[in-house]
């Protein structure tokens, strides 16, 4: 079913509350539905936003000149029976997990939890829906769709047909796909291959750990991993909530940068790094961004924009902010983190009409 509003505010629409309005808004609640919205769009040279869960958004005051699709679609489809890279998906302890792009994630992560497949608990609490998982390789406290990930369906609006992707062609990498920043494939469905049973994936995540009380490797009760991971984002601000302000942003906006070991080396001792398969080197924008100066909850010159009070990544709407104001404290703490340390942090929201 298709439904068509004009004017509307797209603050209303994404979690940092910000943003103009939209030419046209167009809701859609089917597959062909949106397939058929682009497809519209794109043969009268009309400009398209896709947008979803609109917590990864960051929308400019003048808003979007041109039509913004909704994506409303549902359903879940789950399967025992499919093949896997080691034969029968049942026979290896499989299930594979079909989503719509518009399931909202963390539903159908508490689903997966309580069924017992494992594989997407330690990324409980993300917003958004199930279509933004794959665009930037979503991930925290240890892991990352790419991990779990199965097949991604899309509507491939240069060719003008239905394409089918199999992880290996996603082109996953950090917080990075084949589908970010490109416009050219619309995301409707994405599979999953979980595994059975009541103890979680390996825990990678020293602070997931600790909190616990296992070893990094070691496996835990899957509600107790998503119970522990609830806690530890909702204490940086990273689960919504409607009256806390430190919520009304677009999660981490910055991206942990990985730099070459010679950089990473040049650093301060404390400075924490992670070593990267290619040899280079991930390094803490928070640690960075707190050393460099800016605090926990710092404002510079607009009061109605502040970091989190509860988590130095997060720029955070404090009620009457506007998109100009968030971006020019997110250049002040880009340009001071290149001054004092020579790194370059890089935005992971999506800038649409503005830039930093």
């Amino acid at each position: 079913m298709l439904s068509e509003a004009v004017g509307v505010r797209l603050g209303d629409l994404t979690t940092l509350r910000l943003g103009g309005p939209a030419t046209r808004v167009v809701d859609v609640s089917s597959d062909d539905d949106l397939v058929a919205a682009v497809r519209d769009c794109d043969r009268r040279g009309e400009p398209v936003l896709v947008v979803g869960g609109g917590s990864n958004l960051v929308v400019a005051d003048e808003g979007f000149d041109g039509t913004v699709v909704r994506v409303l679609t549902r359903g879940v489809h789950v399967d025992a029976s499919s093949s896997c890279e080691s034969g029968e998906l049942a026979a290896c302890g499989g299930i594979l997990v079909d989503a719509a792009a518009g399931e909202p994630w963390d539903d159908l992560v508490a689903r997966c939890v309580a069924e017992e497949w494992s594989g997407v608990e330690a990324l409980s609490g993300i917003p958004g829906l199930v279509g933004a998982t794959p665009m930037q390789n979503v991930g925290a406290y240890g892991q990352e769709v790419a991990q779990t990930l199965w097949q991604v369906r899309t509507y491939d609006r240069q060719d003008d047909r239905i394409r089918t992707f199999a992880n290996a062609d996603c082109r996953f990498g950090y917080r990075d796909s084949r589908f970010k920043g490109s416009s050219r494939y619309v995301i409707l469905r994405v599979s999953y291959q979980l595994r059975e049973g009541s103890l979680s994936a390996p825990v990678g995540y020293a602070e997931l750990a600790r909190t616990l009380g296992v070893a990094v490797g070691d496996r835990a009760p899957l509600s107790d991993v998503r119970a522990a991971v609830l806690r530890l984002r909702a204490a940086k601000g990273m689960v919504l909530e409607a009256d806390d302000h430190d919520t009304w942003s677009a999660g981490s906006f910055f991206t942990n940068p990985v730099v070459e070991a010679e950089a990473a080396a040049a650093l301060p001792e404390a400075a924490p790094r992670w070593p990267m398969p290619d040899g280079r080197v991930k390094v803490s924008a928070a640690w960075l961004i707190e050393h460099a100066g800016f605090t926990r909850g710092y404002t510079g010159r607009h009061g109605d924009v502040s970091l989190s009070t509860k988590h130095t990544l997060a720029l955070t709407n404090r009620g009457n902010a506007t998109t100009a104001h968030l971006l020019e404290l997110a250049r002040e703490v880009r340009d001071g983190v290149r001054r004092t340390f020579g790194v370059e942090l890089v935005n992971e929201p999506m800038l649409v009409g503005c830039s930093l």
